[in-house]
Order: structure tokens, then C-alpha cells, then sequence
């Protein structure tokens, strides 16, 4: 990286980059960063504005928020060839009852949890099913 190039410029590029690699608005996608014992880690949110719904789509640590972003774009670009493909069908409490079916990219069920319970009570919401995909 060129070193007299504007870190906010690069880590917007590669933002936007990340963004249109899957193919989500702005508003679908956030960028969530934290300084963990030095080190940044990015949580990539996604939006489903169906269900109004966030979900972790993948985490990283980097050394700063470029490199982080970077290990991102690089997760997004081969997520598919590296991990399997979950549907879980959930309800959320409180609100119509709706069962809502959402697909999660993991590396095992309880990392396909995970991102659905990302950020909010587990009471919150009831899983009914969980099932991995076949390989298509």
C-alpha cells in the first residue's frame, strides 16, 4: 500500500469493493470495527430489509482497519468455495409470529447460529429448523 495514499480513501475503495462483490446496497451491508488488544476486528453486518433483521456475515482481526477490510474482500471473494451453505427457519419473539427462513454461509452449524444470534439475545428469537444445503 503507498504509504502517502489516504487511509480513509483506501478503506472506503475496498468497502465498496466488498459491497458490490456481493452484490448489497449501501444500507444492506455495515462495517462494524473494535480495537481488540491492539488489533482491529471487523464485523461485516448484513441488513435484510425483508425482515428488518441484522446478521453477522463473517468476522476478522487485522493489524489496522485496511488490513482488516483486505482480510475481508479476500473472505468474500472465496467464502463460497471454503464454507457450507445452512437455511435456518426462525420466528422472532414479540412481533407477528412470521416464520422467516434465512441462509448463512458457515463452517459448522454453531457458527450458522452464531451469526443468526449476532448481536441480540437468544431468547429473542426460536429456531425451528436448521439444515445443511446439499452442494450444488
Amino acid at each position: 500500500m503507498d504509504t502517502s495514499s489516504d487511509i480513509h480513501v483506501t478503506a472506503a475503495r475496498v468497502q465498496e469493493e466488498i459491497k458490490d462483490h456481493l452484490g448489497l446496497r449501501s444500507n444492506d451491508l455495515v462495517f462494524e470495527y473494535r480495537n481488540i488488544e491492539g488489533k482491529i476486528k471487523l464485523d461485516l453486518i448484513t441488513i435484510n430489509p425483508r425482515h428488518n433483521q441484522s446478521f453477522l456475515f463473517h468476522s476478522v482481526i487485522g493489524s489496522d482497519k485496511v488490513d482488516a477490510l483486505n482480510k475481508m474482500l479476500d473472505y468474500v471473494e472465496h467464502y463460497k468455495e471454503k464454507e457450507s451453505s445452512y437455511t435456518i427457519q426462525w420466528i422472532a419473539k414479540g412481533n407477528n409470529k412470521e416464520l422467516h427462513t434465512s441462509y448463512f454461509r458457515a463452517s459448522s452449524i454453531y457458527d450458522a447460529l452464531d451469526k443468526l444470534y449476532y448481536g441480540r439475545d437468544s431468547n429473542t428469537i426460536t429456531v425451528f429448523s436448521v439444515v445443511l444445503n446439499p452442494v450444488a
